[in-house]
Order: structure tokens, then sequence, then C-alpha cells
């Protein structure tokens, strides 16, 4: 039986369906996406669950021309197959196949590129604003998630779009969950409208906004026709939407949390596809489990994310020791200087934000935390090369914007002991604040629940010795080189603390090497490597020094060993450069 999704390439095919085939469109556009998602991994119930609004708005809307903004972008899956990408939608988040967000180099339909939260209404309001200057009649339409717009940022935005005259719609879509379920007081401000029980006058049509809702974001003809009449109205306005994330796949609006982006699942049934070969643990779960270990016996530690339980781990925490660990909702600014704030009246608080988040963060770090000396603890998860989530979310620049910050230690983990261990160390009380950065993924120790160890700030190891050449690194990269060095004559030092760099080792290893060699997760630009050559030139050594590391581009998505093997970073790529450097020295 043919389908109405096999007649559908853009959204000009689809304006051509009558308005009652639309339910089955939206049916047929889920069943596409949970059997791709299915086996090729993805996000999935973000874009569930906003099937039909997808529909509705590319219905109603003269796209591209009228500019949709998507914000993240994990509800985006429906829109990109709608879009000219349905025949290539098997590539999704895959090396050399389309993002798996937005991305305005992909397709004309993807009016702005997105990854972090809560930017889609700053964006859509600096383009409406352009509109109107160039004297363009033009829709704006943003879509923002409850969870996003909690965020300062999306704050900011609507506080000016509130007195602008700026044609710009936002779409509230209301589901009462991010990747986590939504926290705050404007969380709980929404779930009363949707109640009908708020006592205060609308938050919205207070900052100047038309607001129109709440209404059945799975109601297809109801959205349809509610948009049109949006199209009229001049000015800011507001749709708030209701749905369900998930919508359309049982388990998926059972278990939101796990099912937002599942990993291989039975497309049929909906359940997980699950490997139970023992394995090492997730670095997160190592954090998650340690800071649990050490609170028990420190009650001045307190965790802290922003908005990141599941993907961080600190949900142990907030299940064993709730009234001690915080999720602040999509806030890095405020989780930073919330922490700071507790660090002044002797509190301990590990403050774990993925390290593309920390970016948002920046003054915060520097100004809040760094300036004064407070022993805030940054656990940066998803450090270095991330994979499948590609450009938005690498975090391949933590080592070269946090090098350059007086006061902060900043330390690499080459395995999850070395994690507890600094973990250990800094809450027994350093009085400055330490970045620790430790990637995705799991690690290679089966026993790593080891008896704690205090580690010496800004000492490093030997790892091998040999006499041809010095390999130094920071990190879990540690474990390419072991496996490069099989059988090489060469040494391989483990800097740990890529602040404070460990002096006495480097001058050894500078006097000892003619050849040196760095390798790190980071950009080589300003980081690891950088700081090593810094050193020798402050010191007047003139060694032969070969950088590697991530190259001065913007990475995209594929696995990471795939992106390893792209920039020379995996075991035969490092062996193959060490072998060439030894060459020439004999």
């Amino acid at each position: 039986m043919k389908k109405l999704l096999d007649e559908i390439y853009s959204p000009k095919e689809l304006r051509l369906l009558k308005k009652q085939d639309l339910p089955q469109l939206a049916q047929e556009l889920r069943e596409f996406i949970i059997n791709i998602v299915a086996t090729k991994e993805g996000h999935l119930g973000a874009s569930l669950g906003v099937i039909e609004l997808t529909i509705a708005i590319h219905y109603v809307f003269n796209t591209p021309d009228d500019l949709l903004i998507w914000d993240v972008g994990h509800q985006a899956y429906g829109h990109k197959i709608l879009t000219e990408r349905k025949n290539i939608f098997n590539t999704n988040r895959q090396l050399h196949g389309i993002s798996g967000f937005p991305k305005r180099d992909e397709n004309k339909y993807d009016a702005f590129g997105v990854g972090h939260s809560s930017t889609s209404i700053s964006a859509a309001l600096g383009m409406a604003m352009a509109s109107s200057l160039k004297g363009e009649s033009k829709n704006h339409i943003a879509v923002i998630g409850d969870a996003s717009i909690a965020s300062g940022m999306a704050f900011e935005g609507l506080n000016h779009a509130g007195v602008s005259k700026a044609n710009l719609l936002i779409i509230l879509n209301d589901n009462a969950i991010g990747i986590d379920p939504s926290v705050g007081a404007l969380k709980e401000y929404l779930t009363s409208v949707k109640q009908g029980m708020q006592k205060q006058d609308n938050i919205f049509e207070a900052l100047n906004f038309n607001y129109s809702g709440p209404i059945d974001g799975h109601d297809i003809v109801n959205l349809i026709s509610e948009l049109n009449r949006l199209k009229t109205i001049k000015g800011p306005k507001l749709l708030h939407v209701v749905t369900k994330k998930g919508k359309g796949l049982k388990q998926a609006e059972d278990h939101q949390v796990i099912y937002h982006a599942p990993g291989k699942f039975n497309a049929v049934t909906g359940e997980l596809i699950n490997n139970n070969k023992v394995s090492p643990p997730k670095y997160q779960d190592v954090f998650g489990r340690t800071i649990v270990e050490l609170a028990k016996i420190n009650n001045k530690i307190v965790g802290i994310t922003p908005a990141m339980p599941t993907g961080s781990s600190l949900k142990y925490m907030m299940e064993l020791i709730p009234e001690r660990a915080y999720d602040v909702g999509i806030a890095e600014q405020h989780a930073v200087t919330l922490a700071a704030g507790m660090a002044t009246q002797g509190l301990i608080p590990f403050c774990n934000i993925y390290s593309t988040f920390l970016q948002r963060a920046y003054d915060q770090v520097i100004h809040d935390v760094a300036l004064q000396n407070l022993p805030v603890i940054f656990c940066l998860d998803r450090s270095g090369l991330v994979g499948e989530d590609g450009a938005t979310h690498h975090g391949v620049f933590d080592i070269t914007f946090l090098r350059c910050i007086p006061n902060l230690i900043i330390f690499a983990p080459r395995n999850e002991i070395d994690l507890r261990n600094i973990m250990f160390t800094a809450q027994l009380g350093l009085n400055k604040p330490i970045v620790i950065r430790y990637p995705r993924g799991k690690g290679t120790t089966t026993d790593w629940e080891q008896p704690f160890q205090k580690l010496t700030i800004g000492k490093g190891a030997q790892l091998k010795k040999g006499t041809q050449l010095a390999i130094l690194s920071v990190g879990t990269i540690a474990e390419n080189i072991i496996r490069a060095t099989l059988n090489l004559n060469v040494s391989h030092y483990d800097l740990k603390f890529i602040k404070p760099l460990d002096a006495t080792l480097l001058h050894m290893i500078f006097r000892e090497y003619k050849h040196l060699m760095t390798v790190e997760d980071n950009c080589v630009k300003g980081g690891f490597g950088s700081a090593i050559l810094e050193f020798a030139s402050e010191h007047n050594y003139k060694n032969d020094i070969k950088v590697l590391g991530v190259p001065d581009t913007f990475m995209q998505q594929g696995t990471i060993v795939q992106l390893q093997e792209q920039i020379g970073l995996d075991s035969a790529s490092i062996r193959n450069t060490i072998n060439k450097i030894l060459n020439t020295t004999t």
C-alpha cells in the first residue's frame, strides 16, 4: 500500500495534502523515525512528541521563506525528513552523513544552527528585526521547550521581544521534560496553567506577548487553525502547546528520560537491546558513584548540575542524598555562581557541567570563581571528542579556554581510578578551584572501586621508559599511546596536570630527550601541547617538539574511533607518526 510519506519530499508536496490526511501522515512519519533510530540510534522521544506540530508549521507557513528555528534541535528529526532529507535520513549523526541537529550549511530549511539550548528566541528575534529593516514581510517562528525557556538566555530574548514590534511567533512546546524532568518555578507555573489553576496574571501577557493556549499539540487540525489565526496577528506572539514526549511509542511515553536517546531498540516493541557482557563503567557513573561515597563521609559536599542529572550521573546523589544535590535547570551561569556562593560559606561544591556547556559560563568561571580563588570543584563531563553529536557538543576547547585563567588547577585523569583519586583529593581542601576533565563513555578499568589515594598537585608519572623519544600526554588518550608504543623504544609520560605542569619532570625530560611529542584530545591551538611549547620557550630549550591533537577546525559527527582516525589520534596513526620521527633521528 502506497504511503503518503512516500510522496513527500519537501513542504511543497505536504501543502498539497488535505487536512484530513495529515493524521495518517503523522503516523507514518513517527513509524519512519522509530524504524531508523531503532538501528541507527539518536534522539527519539523529543522528535516523536512534536510530529503534529512539525507538520502543522510547514503546512501553514511558507518555509523556507518563512523562517523556522528549532531550539536545541533534539526534536527536529521530523523537520529534517519533511525538508528534502528523507532519503538520506538513515545517515543521521554518522560520519559524512547529516547532522543530528539543524545546520545552516546542510539545508535551506535550517534557518539557524542549534545544539545548545535557549538560543531560538534571540535568533528568531534578530531575524525578525532584520526583516523589518529590509521591508520584508516574513513570519519568524521559534519552537522552544519548557525546559529551555527557563534558561537565562531565553528570558533575555523574551524581555527584548516583548518591547519590540517584531513579527515573531514563539511556540512553547510544553511536555514538562527536557532530557530530564523540568525543574523550577516556571515549570510549576506552566503546570498550573495547564491545570487551569494559575492565580497570577499570565506571565507572557505581562511581557507584552499575545498569548494563546494551552492547546493540544497532537490535535493537528486545531493546531493548523490556530497557526493560521496567528499568521494574521502582528507583533510578538506566544502559542502554548502541550505535547507528550515519546508520543506514539509506549515505551518512550512511559520512560521519557531513558528514551530521550535510547540507543538501539526493537522498533515494534520498543524494548531496549541490551549488551549484558561485563565492561568498565562510564566515566559519568564513576563520578556519580564516587561523589555519593565521598558525600557520605564529608557532609560539606554538595552536587550541582544544570539540567543534566542523568547525563552526569548526579542522579545517584539526588536519589540518596537529595538535600545536598541540586538540578538548577538549563542555567550554566547560575550553576557556576551558585557554586561560588556556596564555597564562600564553607561548603565543597562539585559543579558538574558538560565541557561544551561550560563555554556558556566563561565569565562566571573567571569573575565569580577564579578571581576570588574559591574552591569550586568543576567536573567537566564529555571532554574531548564526543562522537555522533558532532560539532556543537565536542568538548575540545576546555583546556585552551581554561588554561589562561589564574588560580585554576586543571587535571585530566588517565583512567577511572585517577578520577576517583582527584575527586577525593579535591574535597580534602585545595583552597583554590580545580577543573577535572573526563570523556564521554566507558573507560578501561573494571575493578575501579579502589581505596582512595591522595594525589600530589602538579605531579606527573612515567608510564613507559625508552631512549629515542619522549611522548607526553594528559587524560584518557594515553590508552591509544600505550597501544601505539608496544615494542617501541620510546618513553611515555602522563603529565596528569595541565596546570600546574610538573616542572621537575619536564626539566628532566627536556634534558634527556632531543625529540618530544605531545598528544591530547583538545584543540592544538592553545592546548596542552602549547603549554609544553611555552615551557620550552620560557626555559630556552631547543628540543624538537611534535604536537598532536584536534586540528584548528570544527569536527563534525562520527564515532569517536572514526574521528580519531580522521585526525591521526588513533593508535595506528600515532604509531605511524612515532615511526616517522624515529626514522628521521637515525
